[in-house]
């Protein structure tokens, strides 16, 4: 890739990644070398068992490589600790998943403040404003004391796009965030998706839905573990390679 007058978000370099299993050794990815600008909004696709999942929680910190190199907000994730990077990955990474993950004895502003909790991010008073204001941002504020069992997907979703942002991370993590969600729903978080983008997040989305990765501002395609194809629009941050 050229270099490219945008600050640098996620940088991989020959990554690789490698499980063992009855068969033998599985190469879930097989050197992976991309750069993710500040502000980009990316779409991770292919098909099923061709590395998304995978390649989405190397760059999230939740998996690491077998070799190759992560720099994610300029800082090496397989040179850190365990618990530097936890700590890292709970104020640089928003993390939205295909099922929500929510907590279900928490209400939805508890689910917003608890990762500022885990992080010790702001003060106490802090928390909950920036949670309910962060509930206001994806429009579901009047639901802030209802527990995630009592919410629609599309609710449920949005708590969990609201939890994604409650340290303000740089980077928003997304596998397959509209995937179980019917068709007009989907189009709303794909809306706040987009939003997060505009505001200088960077996001990386894992999609099955083409209506959607080919809004993306990119597109990576994936194939048995390596990129086949990285695709810009015209005009978009970067070159592509």
């Amino acid at each position: 890739m050229k270099n490219s007058k945008y600050e640098i978000a996620i940088q991989l370099e020959n990554v690789q990644k490698k499980y063992i299993v009855g068969a033998g050794d599985f190469w879930a990815l097989n050197g992976i070398s991309l750069q993710i600008e500040k502000g980009e909004l990316v779409a991770i696709v292919g098909k099923s068992g061709s590395g998304k999942s995978t390649l989405l929680n190397i760059l999230g910190g939740i998996d690491t490589p077998t070799a190759g190199t992560v720099i994610v907000g300029g800082e090496s994730l397989r040179e850190m600790s365990e618990n530097k990077l936890c700590h890292f990955r709970r104020k640089t990474i928003g993390f939205v998943f295909q099922f929500f993950q929510l907590m279900p004895t928490l209400t939805a502003l508890e689910n917003v403040i608890m990762p500022m909790d885990f992080a010790s991010q702001f003060s106490s008073s802090e928390r909950r404003t920036r949670a309910i204001s962060l509930l206001k941002k994806v429009g579901i504020e009047s639901h802030a004391n209802k527990f995630p069992t009592s919410l629609s997907g599309g609710e449920q979703q949005r708590v969990a796009i609201a939890r994604s942002l409650a340290n303000d991370p740089e980077i928003i993590l997304t596998d397959e965030p509209t995937g179980n969600l019917d068709s007009k729903t989907a189009e709303e978080i794909w809306g706040l998706l987009q939003s997060l983008s505009h505001d200088g997040k960077s996001v990386v989305m894992v999609t099955h839905n083409q209506e959607f990765s080919r809004q993306c501002e990119r597109v990576i395609t994936i194939s048995d573990g390596i990129i086949i194809g990285d695709n810009r629009k015209a005009g978009e941050k970067g070159v592509s390679e």
